[in-house]
């Protein structure tokens, strides 16, 4: 598959720059390096409407977030999502992925809630999954205060993020608040690692099946962790029933091979799904929009497929 030019000249971007693959060093120094590289890779920060940040009680702790209310949000009965940031569950901020959320509250007109979950290697499987968890039935059990409307909740996220998907099993099983759409952009479902993607894009094409290994091993308390569905949502015995989804995918992609197999599955169990597959594009680009206008197309067409969702629920 031919690299889109943008994309390319991310990749060629990144090695000039001469960093060292994240599991060469220590976690400290992956997240440095990281943090340092996010902004100029990140579209300009557009202005929302307000941002807050509000400290919340955990299972294991306080955990942060990040409110950010669009521009034409109404002040009640809002649309709310709840974005989960991509990273390999060991790196990755509120910062990271800020721009993805201010331009989803900006274009869906909604409030954005964006949790500082926990990290691997200090906080292996389930405590991001349990923040997460938290700040969805904070949204739900605070909606009148939030402005927003609780039978409007979505969640999303990327890569790492495949905790969404997860929220959405747990919600069709009555575990967590009922959610309107999920909307999975790369989604990591499957830690076995073993896709025919990997052997594709595993080496030069940014994030690589080394890199990947290296997070997923510091993630997981175990190998069984990897089999578990929380870990591994293709492996969820029955999809059917969750939330209708949107699932975007890059061409170019180590995961390419198991996202299109879990949108495969959602579409088998009778769940609406809307796929877009991105030719070219790699792992990550929708983080890119300084360099990727694609980035922005792909945020556009998830808030879109959200809104689509919602009028055939109203139907």
């Amino acid at each position: 598959m031919t690299l889109d030019p943008d994309a390319l000249r991310v990749l060629e971007i990144g090695r000039a720059a001469g960093g060292e693959p994240f599991e060469t060093g220590s976690v400290a120094a992956a997240r440095a390096a990281y943090n340092a590289s996010s902004p100029t890779l990140q579209g300009e920060h557009e202005p929302v409407a307000t941002t807050l940040e509000q400290q919340i009680e955990g299972p294991n702790g306080p955990v942060v977030l990040r409110i950010h209310r669009g521009i034409g949000a109404p002040q009640s009965g809002a649309a709310a999502l709840l974005y989960l940031h991509g990273g390999g569950w060991v790196i990755g901020n509120l910062d990271s992925h800020d721009e993805i959320c201010r331009q989803m509250a900006n274009l869906g007109a909604a409030v954005i809630v964006c949790p500082d979950y926990r990290l691997a290697p200090e906080h292996k499987f389930p405590a991001g999954l349990e923040d997460g968890l938290a700040t969805l039935r904070f949204m739900a059990e605070n909606a009148a205060d939030l402005g927003i409307d609780k039978v409007r909740i979505a969640v999303a996220g990327d890569s790492a993020g495949n905790l969404a998907a997860v929220l959405a099993l747990l919600a069709r099983d009555g575990l967590a608040p009922a959610l309107a759409a999920q909307l999975l952009i790369y989604p990591n479902t499957d830690a076995r690692q073993t896709s025919d993607s990997y052997q594709r894009f595993g080496d030069g094409f940014g994030l690589t099946a080394t890199t990947m290994a290296w997070f997923r091993d510091h993630y997981v308390r175990t190998p069984g962790d990897i089999m578990d569905w929380r870990v591994s949502p293709l492996l969820a015995p029955d999809l059917a029933d969750v939330a209708p989804a949107y699932v975007a995918l890059a061409g170019c992609d180590i995961l390419a091979d198991e996202g299109a197999a879990y949108a495969a599955r959602l579409q088998a169990a009778g769940v609406s799904v809307i796929l877009r597959q991105w030719p070219g594009q790699i792992h990550g680009f929708v983080s890119m929009g300084r360099h990727i206008p694609a980035a922005r197309q792909a945020v556009a067409e998830a808030v879109a497929a959200w809104r689509h969702f919602e009028k055939d629920s109203d139907a």
